[in-house]
Order: structure tokens, then sequence, then C-alpha cells
């Protein structure tokens, strides 16, 4: 068996680690910031409906704040920014926007752009909250992922913080009803290394058949 060239991608995947300490005096602009969430949402989605939403927190008060909700996670307060990643179960709503600019992109015809919206709205509105709060707590795992991997590439580094108050931060953040937190990504440049975590072995996850 030939032994390929590690690519790009694999050294990004392998160099990517949950980083809890940051240098607090980095600062990553907000134009960067813009620009990696925009490659980011390049991440598929259920639908192609893209049900996932960012608050950018930046303003130092307010992640001190944060840190409060967050279980004190210091890297809430130290790193350049923190992105939250919300979940919108309306996300269906945008569909005939969405399908509009793929057919003036080019991506598709009139044809499958009507055929779409109406198997949309046929399925997504009677479909139960809870099953549309899975569909995009799935994508936001999806464009979170992308997100860091991005991040990773150009030299700064992340950690997804899953354990906050979701209650307070909706509160805090006035969060429409349409809307839900889901996740907290912390970014910035590491001060200290992260710590090195092992897997378990592909053979005991995984089943061929």
């Amino acid at each position: 068996m030939s032994v390929k060239a590690e690519s790009p991608v694999t050294k990004v995947m392998q160099e990517r680690k949950s980083v809890r300490i940051y240098d607090p005096n980095f600062n990553i602009s907000k134009e960067e910031l813009e620009d990696m969430l925009k490659l980011a949402t390049t991440a598929p989605s259920s639908s192609n409906l893209q049900s996932w939403n960012f608050i950018v927190i930046q303003d130092e008060e307010t992640k001190q704040e944060l840190r409060g909700i967050a279980n004190n996670q210091a890297q809430v307060e130290q790193s350049s920014a923190v992105i939250a990643v919300l979940g919108n179960i309306d996300a269906y709503k945008n569909v005939e926007k969405i399908y509009t600019q793929n057919v003036e992109e080019g991506h598709m015809d009139e044809s499958i752009k009507e055929r779409t919206i109406a198997n949309t709205y046929a399925v997504y509105p009677n479909a139960p909250v809870e099953a549309r709060m899975n569909i995009a707590a799935f994508d936001a795992g999806l464009v979170s992922m992308q997100l860091m991997l991005i991040a990773k590439d150009r030299g700064y580094d992340t950690i997804p913080m899953g354990g906050f108050d979701k209650v307070k931060f909706a509160e805090r953040f006035n969060v429409p009803a349409h809307l839900f937190p889901i996740v907290l990504i912390a970014i910035g440049k590491a001060a200290a290394p992260a710590f090195g975590t092992s897997r378990l072995p592909i053979e005991e996850v995984t089943r061929f058949i």
C-alpha cells in the first residue's frame, strides 16, 4: 500500500485542538471574523436551509459578563471573540430567498426551484418543533466544525463550549423565540498549548458490511 503525502486539510485537522488559555491582548478584526464565518457557511445543511445564526461577541465588558453565564470559563473572557452559534427552527421561511438565489447563480432552473419550495412548505411547517431543533443542531455542528478548521488554517485557536446557561444567554442577548443557542466558540491566539487527546481505535467504533 502506498503512503499518501499529508494534505493541507489533514494537517489542519490534526493540529486543531481545544485551547483553553488565550492571549488576552491578541485581537482578530471584525472583517476577518466575518470572512471566516462566510467561508464556514459553505458547510452543508438540511435542504440547504442554512438553519444557523451567529452572535459575535468582542466587547470586553460583554465577554466578562458572558463568562458568568458560561460557568466561569476563563477562555470566554481571554479570547479575541466568542462566536455563539444559534439554531433557527423557522429556517424554512427563507426557502424562497435561498432558492431564488440558486437560480440567479445558475445552480438550478426555475422548475426545480418551484418544486423544492413546494416540498419544503409541505414538510417543514408541519414538523414538530423538536424535529426542527434537531435539524438546526445538526447543521450547527457542521458549520461550527468548519469554522474551527478555517480558524486553525489561519493560525488561530478555538474551543467549542456547550456548557453554558442557554436560558440566561437567550435573555441577555435578546434571542428571538425562533432562535436558540447551541454552542459558544472562543477564538483567538493560544497562550499555552492544548492538552493532547486520545481516540478510541476505529475498529471499536466502526462496522463494515
